[in-house]
């Protein structure tokens, strides 16, 4: 039967407390982490493209270009957003993304969104009909990093008037 020594006892839990408080320098470093010298990272709505158009279902890919001013790479898990026409919320998703930009670029990243117009035909009948401006609204909140975490919005706004929508 082994038997412990007071000595080695002691040299465990100075072991223990050694780790502790390593962790502990640790998670004040991880607080120096958001440094003066970090800057926001930029989010973009390059360009929509229409993929699939058909009475139930339409289909766009919305280009989003992020610029990393920072020294360290950024890394992007999730894309939620929102994209409304007038007061009709016309698509509300989440995307998952799992990418990364480096420090000092930039990219552009393809996400998916499907929308369904049918249930708003109705309204959008309505607002078509009359020939005021449409006032369109696309919001998005990038969650990014992998330990410390801070999320990006994004927010376009524009307008759409009815009679450029018709074809001549």
């Amino acid at each position: 039967m082994l038997r412990q020594l007071p000595g080695q006892l002691s040299m465990r839990a100075l072991a223990r407390l050694f780790v502790l408080g390593l962790l502990l320098s640790g998670l004040a470093g991880c607080a120096s982490w958001g440094d003066s010298d970090w800057r926001q990272p930029e989010v973009h709505l390059v360009k929509v493209e229409k993929v699939r158009m058909n009475l139930h279902q339409q289909e766009f890919v919305l280009h989003l270009r992020v610029v990393n001013p920072n020294d360290e790479r950024l890394f992007i898990r999730t894309l939620a957003y929102t994209l409304q026409l007038d007061d009709l919320v016309l698509a509300q998703d989440e995307a998952s993304l799992w990418r990364s930009v480096g420090g000092h670029a930039r990219r552009t990243f393809k996400i998916t969104a499907r929308t369904n117009l049918w249930q708003h035909l109705k309204p959008l009948a309505k607002l078509l009909r009359s020939k005021q401006p449409l006032q369109y609204h696309l919001q998005g909140e990038l969650a990014t990093g992998l330990i410390i975490h801070q999320d990006l919005h994004l927010t376009r706004s524009g307008e759409i008037i009815p009679g450029d929508l018709k074809p001549e």
